[in-house]
């Protein structure tokens, strides 16, 4: 059997139609630029995220950098971010001069340890970029209070997190609408992804929204007229348009991918070889990527046995932030965060996605048992 570890063909079968008939009317009307589908797109993730402002740009990466330049993370400002994660997660801070200060992880949950962050914040920290990924957000309470006692700034980076959600107080918060700007990204593997890329920023700041408008246009306020150093950064109307489709089946995809995130856990929790991430009560996750941690150095031994019985596989993440080569002049070095080290060794992510069948989840996990035996 071939199980391939992401296919979006499977989910434009299923809904060949409407997505047929959503592109066709872009092409119709021809408006390619800030269409219609796109302010249609940004109102219906309003409502899904109950968040004030969503602003649609043309990657997450984009609305990484955007996100940072509109709180000021530049020239020298302190910013914690975790080292494992992806390389936008620190480059939108870097790429504006400043200077992403590297946290560990917490080896149970995989997320940012908020201690470890805390014990590095100095005078020059201006914010803390938390990533909400392995399926579950940042304990983001704890992490308000932290920013609310130092004064930083909170840019969430949810572009992995549609649809988590976390507990502040007796409430339930999406996760990326919370701090003080939350972005997402809709790359095709995503949760919600487009056929192409695409981001979108949030916040519940009417300036910041005003501004982020502003900036994804180059800066201008008026056309020809600029008043800042912006960007040529906007969701592209065939993708708000695909875009939409996909956000009425959205809570189906995410049932689907949790009913086969279970399957996995019951099939491989009793491999005594395996070790499946920690998700805490006070989050509801959503299994964008399902990661398991295999020990003892087998890892690589079997990412190729996998691929012999054509079983799809991919590591999120095999080298952490700190060690990337772009990053050396930081200063950090082999051994400064043991533990996003260690795991980065360690863990592999399965195929996920919800046209995946049950019968494919069971040969994925029968193909893993085979190797343990």
């Amino acid at each position: 059997m071939k199980v391939p570890f992401f296919t979006p063909v499977r989910e434009y079968l299923n809904y060949q139609k409407e997505l047929d008939h959503a592109i066709q009317q872009v092409l119709l009307r021809g408006d390619f630029i800030l269409g219609e589908e796109v302010g249609l797109f940004e109102q219906e993730a309003i409502k899904y995220l109950e968040a004030p402002y969503a602003v649609g740009v043309a990657s997450g990466t984009d609305a990484l950098v955007i996100a940072s330049d509109l709180l000021d993370f530049r020239d020298g400002a302190e910013v914690l971010t975790p080292t494992f994660t992806f390389f936008a997660s620190a480059s939108c801070i870097a790429r504006l001069g400043g200077r992403p200060v590297f946290v560990d992880i917490n080896e149970e949950t995989l997320q940012m340890d908020l201690n470890a962050a805390e014990r590095k914040i100095t005078k020059k920290t201006k914010g803390i970029l938390p990533v909400h990924l392995f399926n579950q957000p940042v304990p983001m309470e704890p992490l308000l209070k932290m920013a609310k006692a130092y004064d930083l700034a909170i840019l969430e980076d949810a572009a992995e997190a549609w649809g988590m959600e976390c507990k502040i107080g007796d409430s339930w918060k999406k996760a990326g609408t919370i701090g003080d700007i939350g972005i997402y990204s809709f790359f095709p593997t995503k949760t919600l992804g487009g056929y192409g890329d695409g981001g979108l920023i949030v916040t519940s700041n009417p300036d910041l929204a005003q501004k982020a408008r502003w900036y994804r246009v180059h800066g201008a306020k008026k056309k020809y007229y600029h008043e800042y150093l912006g960007y040529n950064s906007r969701l592209d109307t065939v993708q708000a348009a695909v875009l939409r489709v996909k956000l009425n089946h959205i809570q189906e995809a995410i049932e689907k991918r949790a009913k086969h995130a279970e399957h996995y856990m019951k099939r491989l929790s009793v491999i005594p070889e395996v070790r499946i991430p920690i998700i805490p009560d006070n989050v509801h996750p959503v299994y964008y990527v399902f990661n398991i941690l295999v020990i003892e150095k087998k890892r690589d031994a079997l990412i190729q046995f996998l691929k012999e019985r054509e079983v799809g596989t991919t590591v999120y993440y095999p080298l952490p932030l700190h060690l990337q080569p772009c990053f050396s002049y930081l200063g950090y070095k082999e051994g400064d965060f043991p533990r996003a080290e260690g795991v980065s060794e360690q863990i592999l992510a399965l195929p996920l996605f919800p046209e995946l069948t049950d019968d494919e989840v069971d040969y994925v996990c029968d193909c893993i048992e085979e190797f343990f035996r």
